[in-house]
């Protein structure tokens, strides 16, 4: 046990203590905090312990096979959990939340299938930015979040749709000197943004995803050749 596997460790310890606290509504005097300040605060101490076990564990060359097999668990934990509880919390759309965990049981069965045939699929850039894109994505709609859900216009009257979010324009127009200009307002485009990369995160998580497989591909389809020549050359 090392600094990294403990930073992993810790990472999945915080999974349980986040969805508590997106899920659960409680007074911003209990924990001295907003509910979604709070939340948003947990999700990125997680994400920074992502980067920091990897760049730890590399800098003292403590890389294990136990941290290697723990570390995507405890991503695909956090991500999977945060996501899950936006969906609860209306923030998200369900589907696409489905295509991305989908995403990550495939290519988790993909590595198992390639490991137990010997090849090794290592991590893309496609899954590095895809990781990036959630954690950006999920902390932008955490930080937007109104008494555990969605954000709302402070102005009534018609407004316009953006990127799939109702009354973007009224903030817009906050902005542009329309009225008082509140952390409200602030929010409701932080939750447009949001549901914008929304998005990019589905379309990454599908590139990604097609490229671990076409790796898997070439490389089995590369082992299958080198066999055949091997055996054409003893039977010969």
């Amino acid at each position: 046990m090392n600094l990294p596997n403990l930073l992993t460790l810790l990472r999945i310890f915080i999974v349980p203590l986040l969805v508590v606290v997106l899920l659960t509504r409680f007074a911003e005097d209990y924990f001295g905090l907003p509910q979604h300040i709070a939340g948003l605060t947990l999700f990125l101490i997680a994400a920074i312990t992502d980067a920091l076990d990897g760049w730890i564990a590399r800098r003292r060359g403590q890389v294990s096979a136990f941290g290697t097999l723990l570390d995507p668990i405890a991503d695909k934990l956090l991500i999977s959990s945060a996501f899950i509880s936006l969906v609860e919390n209306r923030l998200v759309p369900a589907w696409a939340v489905v295509i991305i965990i989908g995403r990550e049981f495939a290519v988790t069965g993909l590595r198992s299938v390639a490991a137990a045939e010997g090849l090794i699929i290592p991590a893309s850039k496609a899954g590095k930015f895809k990781m990036f894109s959630q954690v950006v994505t999920i902390s932008l709609l955490i930080f937007s979040s109104v008494n555990g859900g969605p954000p709302t216009a402070t102005l009534a009257y018609p407004v316009l749709q953006f990127w799939t979010v109702p009354e973007m324009a009224t903030a817009i127009a906050h902005l542009r000197g329309a009225g008082d200009y509140t952390l409200r307002d602030f929010q409701m485009m932080m939750y447009g943004l949001g549901r914008s990369l929304l998005w990019l995160v589905v379309i990454s998580s599908c590139w990604s995803m097609y490229g671990y497989f076409k790796s898997f591909y070439l490389s089995a389809r590369a082992r299958s050749a080198a066999n055949a020549a091997v055996i054409a050359s003893s039977s010969s």
